[in-house]
């Protein structure tokens, strides 16, 4: 009997680890490094953290002390296409940016979104992953 109650106690055990490792949250949801730029041979790094309080997706480009809000964000489940803004400074004032992905490998836990942004002036590629 004692045998028993401890087999079934670690099946327990397991089974919540499992459960509680699948659960991840919302596709968004976490930091994202990667690359964006005109350049293929020599794009900036970006640094994302986003966040969804169960109705709204926000969250900062580049957290610190050049950081940008993300404003106007949407995610389409139907192809998993993503959308978000922000106004971002630069040496010549504020550009308004567009980013505009699809989120690849939705299943694992390091998925990416690849696409492309644009601002007033130029566009370019987008890859960021999930850390």
């Amino acid at each position: 009997m004692r045998s028993l109650i401890i087999a079934v106690a670690v099946f327990a055990a397991c089974l919540t680890g499992t459960l509680t490792f699948a659960q991840e949250g919302h596709p968004l949801k976490g930091s994202w490094l990667g690359t964006w730029g005109p350049a293929k041979t020599h794009p900036n790094d970006i640094v994302l953290v986003m966040d969804w309080d169960g109705k709204t997706i926000s969250g900062m480009i580049n957290p610190g002390t050049d950081d940008a809000p993300i404003k106007n964000a949407t995610l389409n489940p139907d192809g998993w296409v993503v959308h978000f803004e922000a106004d971002i400074k630069d040496k010549s004032g504020v550009l308004n940016y567009a980013f505009d992905g699809k989120i690849e490998n939705l299943s694992f836990q390091n998925r990416t979104i690849v696409g492309t942004w644009k601002n007033q002036r130029e566009s370019g590629q987008l890859k960021i992953s999930r850390q």
